[in-house]
């Protein structure tokens, strides 16, 4: 899953991208709530963790503008401040969720865990189900009855993605820029690459689930 993280403390939001990436996620960073709103209006993004002090332009004006482009993504608002009137202000601005600095940082990811686990069907913190096919964060790994197979983090990337919306085509350009980047020169026939390896892998489990191909387009769960 990818998260972006607007905060303009430098120093914590490298450390929070660092934690997120340690933690089976991608994560990119935003210090200012202009290029914060830029890159939320992609769309690409699992959950947002938004500053409400921020230069450029305040997280509570960013989050107003992402739900008035109907942006669904979730969003955990991150700030000092801990009156109960801020934290209404911001839940009725849009937010899921509200954390206050100083934070523990497991209660930070158990919150992402939560505001997360909407696609797909959660069978503990660590795992998605399709039809017998189980993706395991913990153990980077693909399981159907009693056989495993590892995967490689891309691997893991690209089959969350098509675990988590099964049925749902998703095109090559989606894949890549939520999984390698916008800025990135990473082409298509990259994708390929790693499709055939999870075909064969999920072949080797004997699964009832097959990446079909929407020719032109991308891919799919089925």
């Amino acid at each position: 899953m990818k998260i972006l993280v607007i905060e303009d403390e430098v120093q914590l939001a490298d450390a929070l991208c660092e934690l997120l990436k340690r933690n089976m996620y991608t994560a990119d960073v935003s210090y200012d709530g202009i290029s914060g709103l830029d890159n939320a209006l992609t769309g690409v993004y699992d959950c947002i963790l938004l500053d409400i002090m921020l230069p450029g332009m305040n997280g509570l004006d960013v989050l107003k503008n992402i739900r008035k482009e109907k942006i669904n993504t979730p969003v955990l608002l991150l700030t000092a401040r801990s009156e109960i009137s801020d934290k209404i202000n911001g839940l009725d601005c849009g937010a899921d969720d509200y954390l206050t600095k100083p934070f523990i940082t497991g209660e930070l990811l158990a919150r992402v865990r939560a505001l997360t686990r909407r696609k797909g069907e959660i069978v503990d913190e660590n795992k998605i189900e399709f039809n017998g096919l189980y993706l395991n964060k913990n153990t980077c790994s693909m399981i159907c009855g009693a056989n495993e197979v590892k995967l490689s983090l891309k691997e893991y990337y690209v089959m969350e993605m098509l675990i988590s919306n099964p049925g749902q085509i998703l095109p090559k350009e989606r894949i890549i820029e939520k999984i390698w980047g916008s800025d990135s020169d990473v082409e298509y026939n990259n994708i390929e690459v790693y499709i055939s390896f999870l075909r064969k892998k999920i072949s080797s489990l004997s699964a009832a689930v097959q990446i079909r191909t929407a020719r032109g387009i991308g891919y799919f769960l089925e």
